[in-house]
């Protein structure tokens, strides 16, 4: 099915884990991609496999973000959807007070710069449009040592509720995805630090994260995928303002 035909999406962080795994279903899908990165050669490399247009970008930069969705809408035409993904993770670290800033600088006021910008070059007419950004279930729960991590994450979800009731009368829908524990680099490294923490091992961590989630498993980069391409389908076409929780019953408030 190609529900996605002839729509172009802007995809960030598009070249690793759930952000690879989003390409790969909206391209089967039929979108036409855009891909933006910081890690160029990662994110060539993906587009290549996918015959997407790919474009470093440092979304910290707004200028960069400026630049590169107004060179994706000039290539491709106007953009029907952004999936918000890039970002960085990781917990607090001693000796280093700028952290705290370099975390909520690229996953909070990065996604807005680059929000702002596909709303400019969004595609005109009546057919909803999308912007999806790819939260953590860090925003709903605490974790000692992650405030950073988790105040740039929960931030989203306010950014979300707010440009979900602006710009509804323009047909743009806003969502958010809430991932728990998902099998990528990023989880794993987490891990390794929860290892350190427990003083045992990677299977130990593992064990002890699974202890939490119901259905005692880690998540797949396709299923957050699967989110995002129904967010992005006519079947969520009331859905807005929405935080989606995809965590294997981890949080469930």
């Amino acid at each position: 099915m190609r529900r996605f035909e002839g729509r172009h999406v802007v995809v960030t962080g598009g070249g690793v884990g759930i952000g690879k795994a989003i390409a790969e279903r909206l391209a089967a899908e039929g979108a036409r991609l855009t891909l933006l990165a910081r890690d160029s050669e990662r994110l060539k490399r993906v587009a290549i496999e996918l015959g997407a247009r790919a474009a470093a970008c440092d979304i910290r930069d707004r200028a960069q973000v400026d630049e590169a969705f107004a060179a994706a809408a000039s290539a491709y035409g106007p953009i029907h959807a952004l999936v918000a993904n890039s970002g960085i993770g990781g917990p607090n670290e001693e000796g280093r007070a700028d952290r705290f800033d370099d975390l909520v600088h690229t996953n909070l006021i990065g996604t807005y710069s680059c929000a702002r910008a596909a709303v400019r070059h969004l595609a005109e007419g009546p057919e909803p449009r999308h912007v999806v950004v790819v939260s953590s279930i860090l925003a709903r729960i605490a974790v000692p040592g992650y405030t950073g991590y988790s105040a740039s994450k929960a931030g989203l979800l306010g950014l979300v509720r707010s440009l979900a009731a602006e710009l509804a009368p323009q047909h743009i829908q806003v969502n958010a995805i809430c991932p728990g524990w998902v099998n990528t680099e990023m989880a794993w490294e987490g891990l390794d630090g929860l290892a350190e923490a427990i003083g045992g091992s990677r299977d130990d961590a593992f064990r002890e994260a699974m202890r939490n989630v119901p259905l005692g498993r880690m998540g797949e980069p396709e299923d957050v995928a699967g989110t995002v391409a129904w967010l992005l389908s006519s079947d969520a076409r009331g859905v807005t303002g929405q935080a989606i929780d995809q965590n294997g019953g981890a949080w469930t408030g």
